[in-house]
């Protein structure tokens, strides 16, 4: 593992694109903070670039980075949570335009796996996290699913996981509004 954060670390600061292991299925990342390397995320996964793309994070200690008005509930809900959640944030800031929702919104999951969050523990900023498919296409359960012009289409491939054969649950997903009002938008 610890080759892998390496390289995937390399590629991550200088603008590239990873195929890894996340704590739901595998997935397409790249600093989140970088307009490029998120346009070269949309081209990959042939996805128009207004639906926005999610990003994961080591803790909530760095939610404030990103969100402007984060609700008291959302750290509760983060702690609780007894599988992957994601939560949709309203007035995202320091991300690219590109990255989010229509309407100035993030999607943000807090990674509990340990490849994901050393990764983006030592990468310091967010990582995006989009499902290893091309748009409309079934989402890869396993490495061995993800198919070849998405593992072509990366600059590094994590070795770390690609022999696991298991059946990943999606994130939940929930809308938190400012004066956090909770809408459940998959469970």
């Amino acid at each position: 593992m610890h080759d892998d954060l390496k390289q995937a670390l390399e590629v991550l600061r200088n603008g590239g694109v990873i195929l890894y292991p996340t704590d739901t299925i595998w997935g397409i990342g790249c600093d989140a903070t970088n307009a490029e390397a998120v346009e070269r995320i949309y081209k990959l996964k042939q996805r128009l670039n207004t639906k926005g793309m999610l990003v994961l994070l080591d803790n909530t200690a760095k939610l404030g980075g990103y969100v402007n008005d984060i609700p008291e509930v959302a750290y509760d809900m983060a702690e609780l949570t007894t599988k992957p959640l994601t939560i949709i944030y309203d007035d995202a800031k320091n991300l690219p335009s590109n990255l989010l929702g229509e309407d100035g919104s993030i999607g943000i999951r807090i990674t509990e796996e340990k490849f994901s969050n050393q990764l983006c523990a030592r990468f310091k900023k967010p990582i995006v996290s989009t499902s290893a498919n091309i748009s409309g296409e079934s989402s890869p359960l396993n490495f061995g699913e993800v198919s070849d012009v998405i593992k072509t289409g990366v600059d590094y491939i994590v070795n770390f996981r690609q022999e696991e054969i298991n059946n990943p649950q999606p994130s939940s997903i929930i809308k938190l509004t400012k004066d956090g009002q909770v809408k459940i938008i998959r469970e």
